[in-house]
């Protein structure tokens, strides 16, 4: 590629355009207004402009997760940045990959407390895999390569590029035809094949073996090798909140979720097995409940490309740094004569306790349960959804209860938690994935956080359906009060609502309230045919719990069941 003479917004748009990129969310300010200009000359991407910074993080995110490829967002400086810092960390908690290009004020004018200057490269050292300042033109084309690389390679996560708003009007020359080489960057994808057989073994030699599947299963593409060591060892299989949809719901294997809102019988088989194969977790705190009781009875196997989190929390075994989806591959091939047969009685076991305690709740006559909306989405959708939540109840109750068939199905907020990501995030998912009908399942609390954006699915025509569960309460919060706080409700009262209907409906929208299992079913078919941007605001059991639960720092098979 011969070197073009271009400045340095320019050198953004073609770095996007050689990206591959399809589609960015932003939101233009003073320091980025020469990047915007050339976005209104180019032809090469749809920009999406949403109504807040921290929305275009999400909606970037949401779009990389439903895709698998690199989310982009562009934001101004100060304010601009600052909003958006939530949704970076976000991403970064959960591995997503994003790159993200702020603008800057001038270069000889950082220091100087100038208007909208912040320091963004030292805000985002925390919550980004890396970030650039760009202090001269001739750095910029590398430094936009390096971004996408080292977002999407290895364990993924959010690239900041930072570049001063006189740097974005220079003018120099523009290379993109060279391969990135880092020195002190070097991702081992291949697993050690010694190591790999030391797990086959392992794996032989067990009686009770289990297999713990994370994100990173999901990140890598792995989920088809998983299923078909699944299929070929019928070794029992448990998923953290961000692996739903890697084993299909109904596979006869699946125990289900695992940690604090798990099933009874994945977190019994948890603290009984005795091989434990942990592919792309990172053994959050919410999965392991209390550490000295985790798995006390199991050796460790931990498969990660991440080398910093193997041995992070747990103790292990038998680490094997590498690509989850190549290492699943080589252990296909060493287990050609595994012999599923001897590991009978342990799927018996697990059996029996899913059966004494199965994943349940008191249906109602009267008052519409949560469990029961979700199933019954679950029901007219399937696999033709793809399902995205914000943080709370309805959350856990979506991850306990929809037939999730794929990965990429689920898109939520594990690490962080962040009330908000909903609405954003199922709108850029919706930008990826234009073939499937993508519900926001969210709570009373969460949707009025980034509730700008039902503006944004109006003036781009994304029909997204947002289920409102409406208990009038912070309910996760209110749940925790319940069982821990005597019932003193400090400040978790949702009664004084907006109406929901008419809010949606000032949007452009389509709006509905129901209070009854017909009135939801004929709603939702109305959201489905209608295709604009829809909420269905869901009168639900006010002091509905989500059950099971494990108290913080308790050990897994401390569950309350009633």
């Amino acid at each position: 590629m011969p070197t073009k003479r271009l400045n340095g917004s320019e050198m953004v748009i073609e770095a996007l355009r050689l990206e591959g990129v399809e589609v960015i969310f932003g939101y233009p300010g003073g320091a980025v207004l020469n990047v915007y200009d050339e976005i209104y000359k180019q032809h090469h991407f749809k920009h999406i402009l949403t109504r807040h910074e921290q929305g275009a993080i999400h909606a970037a995110d949401g779009y990389a997760r439903a895709s698998g490829k690199v989310g982009v967002a562009i934001i101004t400086s100060g304010p601009g940045f600052t909003n958006a810092v939530t949704g970076i960390a976000t991403a970064y908690t959960d591995s997503i990959p994003l790159v993200i290009i702020s603008g800057q004020v001038p270069i000889a004018q950082i220091g100087t407390d100038a208007f909208q200057e912040i320091d963004a490269v030292g805000i985002s050292r925390p919550c980004t895999k890396h970030n650039f300042l760009v202090k001269s033109i001739t750095e910029l084309p590398r430094i936009l390569k390096e971004a996408f690389y080292i977002a999407q390679s290895g364990r993924p996560g959010p690239v900041l590029v930072d570049l001063p708003k006189d740097i974005s009007a220079t003018y120099g020359g523009f290379d993109y035809s060279f391969e990135v080489a880092l020195r002190t960057y070097k991702p081992t994808t291949k697993g050690n094949t010694r190591q790999i057989k030391k797990v086959v073994q392992a794996i032989c030699d067990s009686q009770k073996p289990l297999l713990y599947v994370g994100g990173g299963a999901v990140i890598s593409g792995a989920g088809e090798m998983i299923q078909k060591l699944v299929d070929k060892t019928r070794i029992p299989v448990l998923e953290t909140l961000m692996a739903r949809g890697i084993i299909p719901d109904g596979n006869p294997c699946l125990l289900g979720m695992v940690g604090m809102h798990g099933s009874y019988g994945a977190n019994m088989a948890m603290q009984e097995c005795d091989l434990l194969i942990c592919l792309g977790a990172r053994f959050d705190d919410r999965v392991t409940g209390k550490v000295s009781e985790f798995a006390k009875y199991a050796k460790i196997v931990h498969i990660d490309i991440d080398p910093s989190s193997i041995g992070k929390i747990i103790d292990v075994h038998y680490p094997v740094v590498g690509d989850l989806k190549g290492v699943c591959s080589e252990m296909l091939e060493c287990l050609e004569g595994y012999d599923s047969t001897l590991i009978e009685p342990w799927r018996q076991l697990l059996a029996k306790y899913t059966r004494t305690h199965p994943l349940k709740y008191k249906d109602s006559a009267e008052v519409l349960k949560p469990q029961w909306v979700i199933q019954k989405i679950g029901e007219m959708l399937g696999e033709r959804a793809i399902i995205a939540t914000d943080v709370g109840q309805h959350q856990m109750w979506a991850a306990q209860f929809y037939p999730f068939t794929f990965p990429r199905q689920f898109i939520t907020s594990g690490g962080l938690g962040t009330m908000g990501f909903g609405l954003p995030a199922s709108m850029g998912a919706k930008c990826a994935r234009w073939d499937k009908i993508v519900v926001n399942i969210t709570g009373d609390g969460s949707i009025l956080m980034n509730i700008q954006e039902l503006m944004t699915c109006v003036e781009e025509k994304i029909p997204v359906i947002n289920v409102i569960l409406n208990n009038n309460y912070l309910g996760m919060v209110r749940q925790w009060q319940s069982f821990f706080y005597e019932s003193r409700f400090s400040h978790t009262d949702l009664s004084l609502q907006p109406d929901f209907v008419k809010l949606v409906e000032a949007f452009g929208g389509r709006g509905y309230r129901v209070e009854s299992k017909e009135g939801f079913e004929e709603a939702l078919q109305e959201a489905i045919d209608c295709g604009v941007v829809c909420m269905i605001d869901v009168c639900i059991d006010r002091m509905e719990h989500v059950l099971p639960m494990v108290p913080g720092g308790a050990a897994l098979n401390k569950m309350i069941l009633e």
